[in-house]
């Protein structure tokens, strides 16, 4: 066996054919150097808004890696390929070294080399250690260290073998080789190949980065020259149209427009620029309609009470230096609802475009006319020194007057009612001239229309009284000062009390001696209707005199209450479902509650009124018609309607002894009355005359001040306790 040595290393000079990786390295730093360089003048002469731009970062990343990919699966290849190389290499230096101390022997079964030789080779070259071989296998030597492969058959001639560590490497000379009829496994040190193979792969992947930013940024130069720069220039003007899209500011293109590119972004530029002039166009269309809907009525194209207003201010400035008077005139057309409802919005929309073009080509030039609500218009001009603002009014009403109005073949004849007041006579603000003249337009209405009235300063004090009166009844509504008395009602043939009307009365504290005063319905309940109030107050009533229904019931007495239910209760709460409660919360026979409604309640919604009436009677609630005769009767409703009693007004009672047509109608409504089964109760009975009037026609019930007057609860309980039961016992 040969004498075993240790790995050794190969002197550098021995692979010197092999190329020192170290030199390699140091020869590239010059393309290095050089490669920054370029990418530096790339980056810094490049469009710096390029490389802010994520497009440009996406496209750069997916250029990058498509190459380094590229590379990189080269570079593997290679690698490989490499280091087959540099075996190839290590063995040719071994065979070469090997082959020259080969000598030939006497007999095939002793080995070719010598001891000697064989340390001379192990010792001066790459060779670490041998085994000789026949070719028929058989082991003639070993030298050196020993060796891991064995030839046990020939089939393993061409395998090699490495360490391990990477340190040695074995493999087969076979005859041909060698030249001469044997198999040597040499063992040769390799220790140099792997720093060689990572020199190679940093300096691999050293290149390969750098040629990979070198074509990245080369491409995107010429992307962003021919396609993100554009684009990014086309963005920048979008985000600038999109900020200002009636007016963007937008930069004219630098681009080629014969390309595709240009062409697109001069198409852009069109469009944008095609936009903007669309929105101004838009802008100013609906600047105009959103002035005109601000500004001015749809239906007969005059100025609103918007623009009445800034155009009042407007006069009142520029004629305050030269002391000129402005003359302010409101008016309504009286009964307008009327034709509305009977004829239909049709109708009604021609009369006021009628109204509108009358005033406005009739009165003169220096006048401004507006439609200041539903049915409302209203005036103003400067007045000279030979008119007044009742002038002008006169001349506006002369003008609706003139004539009737036709339409659709039929002509209508309108009034009006008017309300005038003066700048600056009337107050110093424009605004507060107007309202005067829309409370002097009030009064006129509230004087039976189709007059003028000009404004006093006692016309404000009546609305700030009324307006006094609605807030005190709020507060009365909340800390209970009102209450109910009841006027009994009685049956003509036989003289008993059979029900009782309940009236609301509002007992007002204040620092009197008598700690207050009453406030008469006659003052309150219209403005309460008017307000809205009415409903809640209706509401408390029906309760409260429920209740009272009840405690009479408990105490021996069915007695039926009447409760007078206004038209906002009728319309605007849900009377039917109020009625239940009360009746369910009270536990009050339905029979004992009769709710009376006035014929104009009627005439607002007929159907509403009929179901209504049809669902109350289903609940066993007694109706009564209120001051019949004194609305609109007509007795098709009296068909419909669920009712049970007619109540005759008192004005015709009590004119009934001295006015033969008053006396009429009242035998004209028992009669009626009776023709349709219903109870027939008259009010406003105050002598024996009128009873006895009465008697006579066949009435069923009266009430009134013969009997009693309006008492409180328990003065009513008292007078039913004494009352003996007879008529007669009265003798007024």
């Amino acid at each position: 066996m040969a004498q075993v040595k240790q790995s050794k290393s190969v002197p550098r000079s021995r692979l010197s054919h092999i190329g020192d990786p170290y030199d390699t390295m140091n020869a590239l730093n010059p393309l290095e150097q050089k490669t920054k360089h370029t990418m530096k003048n790339f980056f810094i002469s490049g469009s710096a808004q390029i490389w802010k731009s994520r497009l440009s970062w996406r496209i750069a990343s997916v250029v990058f890696l498509t190459i380094l990919i590229i590379q990189a699966a080269t570079f593997i290849l290679t690698v490989q390929e490499k280091e087959r190389e540099q075996f190839k290499q290590i063995e040719e230096i071994a065979r070469s070294a090997i082959t020259p101390a080969l000598e030939t022997t006497a007999g095939m079964l002793s080995s070719p080399l010598t001891q000697r030789q064989a340390n001379r080779v192990i010792s001066t070259t790459i060779v670490n250690g041998l085994s000789v071989y026949s070719t028929d296998l058989h082991l003639l030597g070993q030298y050196g260290e020993p060796v891991a492969t064995m030839m046990l058959s020939l089939d393993n001639i061409g395998r090699t073998y490495r360490s391990p560590d990477g340190s040695s490497y074995e493999f087969i000379l076979r005859p041909n080789d060698l030249r001469k009829p044997y198999i040597i496994i040499a063992r040769i040190n390799s220790e140099d190949i792997n720093p060689y193979i990572i020199n190679h792969a940093k300096e691999s992947v050293i290149i390969m980065f750098l040629l990979s930013a070198l074509v990245t940024s080369v491409l995107m130069i010429a992307l962003g020259h021919w396609l993100l720069e554009p684009i990014l220039f086309l963005r920048n003007n979008l985000l600038a149209a999109r900020e200002n899209p009636d007016n963007p500011k937008i930069k004219e293109s630098p681009y080629n427009p014969n390309d595709e590119v240009g062409e697109a972004i001069n198409v852009a530029q069109s469009l944008i620029k095609q936009n903007a002039e669309n929105m101004q166009q838009i802008r100013s269309a609906a600047e105009d309609k959103i002035h005109k809907l601000a500004y001015y009525d749809q239906l007969t194209s005059l100025p609103n009470r918007t623009l009445f207003v800034q155009k009042l201010t407007e006069l009142a400035y520029t004629n305050k230096e030269s002391a000129k008077k402005l003359a302010v005139v409101t008016l309504d057309l009286d009964h307008f609802k009327d034709i509305n409802d009977s004829m239909g919005h049709n109708v009604g929309d021609a009369i006021l475009r009628g109204v509108a073009k009358r005033l406005s080509t009739t009165l003169p030039d220096h006048s401004f006319v507006a439609r200041a609500g539903e049915d409302e218009f209203a005036v103003t001009c400067v007045l000279s020194q030979s008119n007044t603002a009742r002038d002008i009014a006169e001349k506006v009403a002369g003008i609706i007057r003139a004539e009737p109005f036709k339409v659709y073949n039929e002509n209508f004849q309108i009034r009006s009612s008017l309300g005038v007041a003066t700048y600056p006579d009337d107050g110093d603000d424009p605004n507060h001239v107007l309202k005067n003249a829309d409370i002097a337009l009030n009064r006129a209405k509230e004087e039976g229309r189709d007059r003028i009235k000009e404004y006093s300063e006692d016309f404000d004090k009546l609305v700030q009284e009324r307006f006094q009166i609605l807030r005190d009844l709020r507060d009365a509504l909340e800390k209970d000062e009102l209450t109910v008395y009841y006027q009994p009602q009685f049956d003509l043939k036989t003289g008993t009390v059979i029900g009782a009307e309940a009236l609301i009365r509002w007992w007002k504290k204040d620092n009197s001696k008598d700690g207050g005063h009453f406030i008469s319905p006659g003052e309150f309940i219209p403005i309460a209707e008017q307000s809205g109030l009415i409903v809640p107050i209706g509401e408390w009533v029906m309760r409260e005199a429920c209740t009272t229904a009840k405690t009479w019931h408990e105490q021996g007495k069915d007695i039926r209450i009447a409760v007078n239910v206004s038209g906002a209760q009728f319309f605007q709460s849900d009377l039917v479902k109020h009625t239940m409660e009360v009746l369910k919360e009270t536990g009050v026979k339905p029979e004992l509650l009769e709710l009376e409604v006035t014929e104009s309640v009627f005439m607002d919604d007929i159907s509403v009124a009929v179901n209504t009436l049809k669902q109350l009677h289903k609940l066993g609630v007694e109706i009564a018609i209120d001051d019949f005769g004194t609305g609109y009767s007509s007795l098709s409703y009296l068909r419909q309607f669920s009712i049970d009693r007619l109540k005759i007004d008192q004005s015709f009672i009590f004119n009934a002894l001295n006015n033969s047509d008053d006396a009429a109608i009242a035998k004209t409504i028992i009669n009626l009355g009776h023709s349709l089964n219903l109870k027939v109760i008259a009010e406003g009975v105050e002598t024996k005359d009128h009873e006895a009037f009465l008697i006579a026609e066949g009435c069923d019930e009266v009430q009134g001040f013969r009997y009693s007057k309006p008492v409180p609860k328990d003065e009513f309980w008292a007078f039913v306790s004494d009352y003996n039961g007879s008529l007669k016992s009265f003798n007024v």
